[in-house]
């Protein structure tokens, strides 16, 4: 979305991060980073800087921004939409079992030693300490800081898109037997959800959260459609 809107020179872009990675890659637009202070400091945010549109891009699993944004755009009565990319669907040969949150996928592993492949943010990764039975690997963008206190497990840094290849050489080398994913949709990470299938190893996925009710579109291609016409239709508050 920055890429395609980097070149319209009559707009004024601002992508907001919530600078929860050290190292974010570069954009072609002006970034601000951090929260905004909840849905009524973000609804000041709009009001202040006399924001026009607002679009909702963040992780499906990111639900506290997404509902802040949709009721900051009420309170405002900035035109909105949320662009949320379709979950990945299991095809033929997939092994899923589908659970709530981390601590159910800790349980799902079972008591019997396990070699998983973990691809979870590392904010999210204290439930495993309670299953110190398993060898993990754990991928994160930024390096886990401090290190889990568990006898069997390495780290690997790497920010996508990953390729199936890649990942399944990377499972293969370290005998993974489960893989533990969030069904984030889109192309970027579905390498290991892939490699997955033709290894046969089974996935722990864990759910999408709920959605706020918000208008939604699934593409950059209908997101821009539809600025264009909001655009049009609202009235300008910037100066």
């Amino acid at each position: 979305m920055a890429e395609r809107l980097a070149g319209r020179t009559e707009l004024d872009v601002t992508l907001s991060l919530a600078g929860r990675t050290a190292s974010p890659p570069r954009q072609p637009v002006p970034v601000r980073s951090g929260g905004f202070g909840g849905a009524n400091g973000l609804a000041d945010y709009l009001l202040s800087k006399c924001i026009d549109v607002l679009i909702d891009a963040t992780h499906p699993y990111a639900s506290v921004i997404s509902a802040n944004a949709a009721m900051a755009a009420r309170k405002t009565a900035v035109p909105f939409v949320a662009l949320r990319r379709p979950p990945w669907t299991a095809v033929a040969d997939d092994r899923w079992v589908e659970v709530s949150d981390v601590r159910e996928a800790v349980r799902t592993l079972g008591e019997t030693s396990r070699r998983v492949f973990v691809t979870l943010g590392r904010n999210e990764l204290a439930p495993f300490v309670d299953a110190p039975q398993h060898h993990y690997l754990i991928r994160s963008v930024d390096p886990v800081d401090p290190l889990l206190p568990l006898p069997h497990v390495s780290y690997v840094t790497g920010r996508g898109p990953f390729r199936e290849a890649d990942d399944r050489a990377l499972m293969t080398a370290h005998r993974i037997e489960v893989v533990i994913a969030k069904n984030s949709g889109g192309a970027a990470t579905y390498g290991k959800i892939a490699a997955a299938r033709t290894l046969g190893i089974g996935v722990i996925m864990l759910r999408r959260p709920p959605a706020p009710a918000a208008p939604a579109l699934e593409t950059v291609e209908d997101a821009l459609a539809w600025l264009d016409h909001a655009l049009i239709s609202a009235p300008a508050r910037g100066v």
